[in-house]
């Protein structure tokens, strides 16, 4: 597990004047007085229709002791399914808690509240032989492809060795490898067998990464950031290559990203995370065309997309809340909702009480006290 940081320093790193950082003043835990007032929106996931649930997070949070009775929530009451065929995106910056939720789905991270079900059923990882059962029907696959990949073993290693592990009734192990190259596109695929790492390219990598998650034949895929290490170039290209493998093998897939224009195509449902939590929650489509949350709207407006999407924040809305976005103050808020030290909307009661999520429509929902400035258009449907 990665290593809590106090104040910007490893805990288990020095002062320069010698003092541990354990000793040293705590930095104020992340929303660590932000409990969300009343109980979140039941939201009916356009991903349903796709296929049957696979995976499931129920109220599922993660906290980390940073020290001296201080608290970090990494993840905290998130809620949302995952679908056969089907793609959901977990979009948010650096720090908002997507990878946290993904180790939590992965079985990588225990969670402090709430559970993960599997086909309807709570997991339980305690134990090696059921934390390998789990992983046959739950597959991660890592950002940086060059680190996840072992440069002593060849390519040929890499597939076989989950083959054996997972599908232990293979026979012709080679046969198979050569199938899950062909799969993801490595062709010919007998040229890459006895490759290392080093000798192919980013995106050769990262198809290796997919045939490696693939060799366990999973129900669900976790894709943490698969495209963000690529050159732009060749990324439209490896969301195509995953769709295709989401369609042909019925895939559940997770598609984490900090890029909310990718999800706009490549995702059926969108949930945008900040602060550890999710702000906002809805089809692909109708969350980028027409955002709710300010956060929403602030990451669609900073992304370079052709279509110009609109923000409410653009318009004398913003004079509402008094001012412009405030920028300076970097990271959540310790009380109130975490997202109201950086909104321009914001009021008192912003900073005061966190809000859950409110239904928009059936399938839409956002976390915020001034949906009726930020979301005028959607306000009139709110049930």
């Amino acid at each position: 597990m990665t290593e809590p940081i106090i104040n910007g320093v490893p805990a288990s790193s020095s002062l320069p004047s010698g003092v541990p950082v354990s000793d040293a003043p705590a930095a104020p835990a992340v929303n660590a007085d932000a409990e969300q007032v009343g109980e979140p929106a039941v939201v009916e996931s356009v991903a349903a229709a796709r296929g049957p649930l696979a995976l499931e997070a129920v109220g599922l949070g993660r906290d980390f002791k940073l020290g001296r009775g201080q608290v970090l929530h990494a993840a905290r009451n998130v809620s949302f399914g995952l679908y056969r065929g089907a793609v959901v995106a977990l979009v948010g910056e650096s720090g908002s808690g997507k990878s946290t939720v993904a180790k939590l789905l992965a079985g990588q991270e225990r969670p402090t509240h709430g559970s993960v079900r599997l086909e309807g059923k709570p997991v339980d990882v305690g134990s090696s032989r059921r934390f390998r059962q789990y992983k046959r029907q739950v597959q991660y696959v890592f950002q940086d492809p060059f680190s996840s990949l072992n440069p002593t073993h060849t390519v040929g290693y890499h597939l076989a060795r989950p083959v054996k592990l997972h599908q232990p009734g293979v026979k012709d192990v080679k046969a198979a490898v050569i199938d899950l190259l062909e799969l993801v596109r490595l062709t010919p695929a007998a040229q890459f067998v006895g490759k290392f790492p080093y000798e192919l390219s980013g995106g050769q990598r990262q198809r290796v990464s997919f045939a490696r998650a693939l060799a366990a034949k999973p129900a669900v895929l976790l894709a943490d950031e698969p495209v963000s290490m690529l050159d732009v170039s060749i990324r439209l290209e490896m969301l195509g290559l995953l769709n295709d493998l989401r369609s042909r093998l019925s895939l559940a897939l997770l598609y984490i990203t900090h890029d909310i224009a990718s999800a706009r195509y490549f995702a059926d449902e969108v949930l945008v995370m900040y602060g550890g939590q999710i702000v906002e929650r809805g089809p692909a489509e109708d969350v980028t065309q027409r955002p709710a949350h300010p956060y929403t709207q602030l990451l669609i407006a900073s992304a370079p997309d052709p279509d110009d999407l609109g923000s409410v924040l653009k318009s004398a809305n913003v004079g509402a809340g008094g001012g412009a976005a405030r920028a300076g103050n970097v990271g959540p808020a310790a009380a109130g909702c975490p997202f109201s030290n950086r909104c321009p909307l914001a009021i008192d009661k912003c900073k005061q009480e966190n809000p859950a999520l409110q239904l928009l429509t059936p399938n839409r929902a956002a976390a915020c006290w001034r949906l009726d400035v930020a979301a005028s258009s959607l306000t009139d449907s709110v049930v």
